[in-house]
């Protein structure tokens, strides 16, 4: 099995961070300090394999003091990451799908990467348009025909 390229030689780190720059695309690259993986056992399939490997991957991105990110793209990606993003200003980002921990790690890294590049996109914002002033009547003019339609359901009154 190949490594993915981003994985270098740390496929068997710790705590410590990843140790290498994080491509996010040509500008923007992630400082290793500002990342760290956490390890622990895993739930789900994997028998007695699972009692002793740790392959779930817990991953902390410092987002609030990192430097490549600009404050506009910190404050999207605090709201596009929601639950992930802690009061510290932190992102946590949990994998286990995989048995495998070095395929936990890329997926959390990627799971990462596409948070950043969905901050990084600006939001299109919307010309506000007023509808005309046929289109007004028009739509009045169906609500009164509604209006005489449901009135003629209800009850006949004799007087």
């Amino acid at each position: 099995m190949k490594k993915p390229t981003w994985l270098g030689s740390q496929l068997g780190s710790g705590t410590n961070g990843i140790g290498y720059l994080m491509k996010i695309n040509n500008l923007i690259k992630l400082d290793p300090n500002e990342i760290v993986e956490k390890f622990s056992k895993s739930s789900g399939p994997g028998g007695q394999h699972i009692n002793k490997v740790d392959t779930k991957v817990e991953l902390r991105f410092f987002a609030i003091k990192s430097s490549n990110l600009s404050n506009t793209v910190k404050d999207r990606l605090k709201v596009i990451a929601g639950n992930k993003w802690t009061l510290n200003g932190e992102i946590i980002i949990t994998a286990e799908k995989y048995r495998s921990q070095a395929r936990n790690r890329e997926l959390a890294k990627s799971k990462l990467i596409s948070l950043i590049l969905k901050a990084l996109e600006k939001p299109v914002h919307r010309l506000e348009t007023r509808p005309s002033k046929a289109v007004k009547v028009r739509r009045s003019n169906e609500k009164q025909k509604r209006s005489k339609i449901k009135s003629m359901r209800g009850r006949v009154k004799i007087v």
